[in-house]
């Protein structure tokens, strides 16, 4: 399956999804920026609450497409010997990046979060949603990120996976949904049409109106 962009990908994982709709015990967390416009769908389908978890992964210097590790809100790291070993990455090296990417992801916590209360997620079944996973060691920060908040139940939902990275992160959570997980797996963008980077500014305007039609329309009046 290619998708042509990452609100239709969201609208196939929302038809996954239906059991959790009109639900007041479930919410849609996106990973931005790339996850917003795929949850946002999801959020406004089941007609349930949309907000934020902010991952940065690490990427290899000069190969940053390739992920040794993750961080996330909360002081949450991810680090993958593996790959630290095969790109034969120093100490110095990894604490470089890993600076860069904890000022990143303050920054970001800050702007889409400005205004928006904590998470609290206790009790509730959160739906974790990216646009597609590749290593899986964000997701895996994210797991980590998410569990001492003690959510009742953990759903991760994404277009695209490889089988091995699926089946790994399929024991961390408690139900996973994921459209596509073909072999071999050269990338997320190989299976959008329009994989264009989206902006700060798409994330805060996509949370905001996600915001405006719980208070507007909480149920059945929005699509389905």
């Amino acid at each position: 399956m290619i998708f042509a962009d990452r609100a239709e990908a969201g609208r196939h994982l929302a038809r996954h999804l239906l059991k959790y709709a009109d639900r007041d015990d479930v919410i849609v967390l996106g990973v931005p920026r790339g996850g917003i416009p795929v949850a946002f769908e999801i959020a406004t389908r089941l007609r349930v609450p949309l907000d934020v978890l902010v991952l940065r992964k690490l990427g290899v210097p000069g190969q940053e497409e390739l992920a040794f590790g993750a961080i996330a809100s909360g002081g949450v790291r991810i680090l993958d010997p593996d790959t630290i070993r095969e790109s034969r990455l120093t100490a110095s090296e990894i604490n470089a990046v890993i600076q860069i990417e904890e000022q990143e992801l303050r920054r970001r916590d800050r702007e889409y979060r400005a205004g928006r209360p904590p998470l609290r997620l206790a009790g509730l079944t959160v739906i974790l949603v990216d646009d597609g996973i590749a290593t899986g060691s964000s997701m895996r920060a994210a797991i980590r990120a998410l569990r001492p908040m003690k959510p009742a139940r953990l759903v991760l939902a994404v277009p695209v996976s490889p089988p091995f990275t699926t089946a790994r992160l399929r024991s961390e959570v408690d139900d996973l949904i994921c459209l596509e997980s073909p072999e071999p797996f050269y990338g997320v963008g190989q299976f959008y049409e329009d994989f264009s980077q989206v902006s700060d500014a798409q994330v805060r305007d996509l949370l905001r109106r996600a915001s405006q039609q719980q208070i507007a329309q909480p149920y059945s009046t929005l699509p389905a």
